[in-house]
């Protein structure tokens, strides 16, 4: 806690930095988003997407988005909205774009998504956000005090919008994976801060004679082990699914490995040093005394 007004400033600059970013630079949205046309095709033997997105470009398809997705095999074609053709002329179009060098290229799925829907989609996100943010404050405020909860709801807002900055900054493709991958890491690093309120409170009651900075310190070295290496086994996992996992994962992947770090960060420096700030102490948590005219009351 020695060092939060340092991480504050940190914080502060993350922050701002990723506001900037979402404001300028936008977000890169995928077709859940933006509407498009998406066709997974499979070949019989390796492909070159660079070469496929040459070929799609020379036959007018400006704007086509071509990735691997699974094996070297099977690619994935993204284009945004044609309003002059219709969902099957566009993909007969394009399969027969593909077989001038690859005749036995097979569609294995295809899929039309319209702006409406993916408006839709981002308004769902944003009020599923909203939501897990106002029950997370009823939450820990009636588990623990509103000033946990207040130091909770920061570090979760600042998780999210540091992790959204970032892919604004690197213009990683935001697609509906992601928005689960953002929700998926506010619960995880809830859990983190939870565990750490909970060692809080339990020192809180136990330990006379020391002051909330220290107390609130000692309680964050006390699990700062286990928060350490629940984050690097997470991390671990989520490395060999950016890995080996394909194109397909990949924003999603990302998404989760820029999250847990971030949120293993807020919990330390973020939940609890707001709680701080905002004067928790032991008397917050003890059980309100009795009114003495009720115990004189009683027979």
């Amino acid at each position: 806690m020695s060092r939060r007004r340092a991480a504050a400033v940190l914080s502060l600059v993350l922050l701002i930095g990723s506001i900037v970013a979402i404001a300028v630079r936008g977000l890169n949205f995928g077709i859940e988003f933006t509407g498009g046309v998406e066709l997974e095709a499979g070949y019989s033997q390796t492909v070159d997407v660079e070469a496929v997105r040459q070929q799609l470009t020379d036959a007018g398809f400006d704007d086509a988005q071509v990735i691997y997705f699974g094996t070297q095999r099977d690619i994935m074609i993204r284009i945004p909205p044609n309003d002059t053709v219709d969902g099957t002329e566009l993909r007969e179009l394009l399969l027969d774009v593909l077989r001038q060098t690859a005749p036995d290229v097979e569609a294995r799925s295809f899929s039309v998504v319209f702006p409406q829907i993916g408006a839709e989609v981002a308004e769902a996100g944003s009020l599923a956000m909203i939501f897990v943010l106002v029950m997370i404050f009823i939450y820990i405020m009636f588990r623990f005090q509103w000033r946990f909860s207040a130091g909770a709801v920061a570090a979760r807002v600042h998780d999210v919008i540091i992790t959204v900055g970032f892919f604004a900054v690197f213009q990683f493709q935001v697609d509906a994976s992601v928005i689960a991958a953002v929700l998926a890491v506010v619960g995880y690093s809830l859990n983190d801060t939870v565990v750490v309120f909970d060692r809080i409170r339990e020192n809180f009651l136990t330990v006379r004679g020391e002051d909330s900075e220290t107390i609130i310190d000692r309680s964050i070295n006390q699990m700062l082990a286990r928060t350490i290496i629940t984050g690097v086994t997470t991390l671990l996992v989520l490395t060999a699914l950016l890995v080996l996992g394909g194109e397909a994962v990949r924003s999603f992947s990302i998404a989760l490995i820029c999250g847990i770090i971030v949120g293993t960060y807020s919990s330390i420096y973020v939940a609890s040093a707001v709680a701080l700030r905002l004067g928790v102490s032991a008397k917050d948590l003890l059980p309100p005394e009795p009114d003495p005219d009720e115990i004189d009351e009683l027979p």
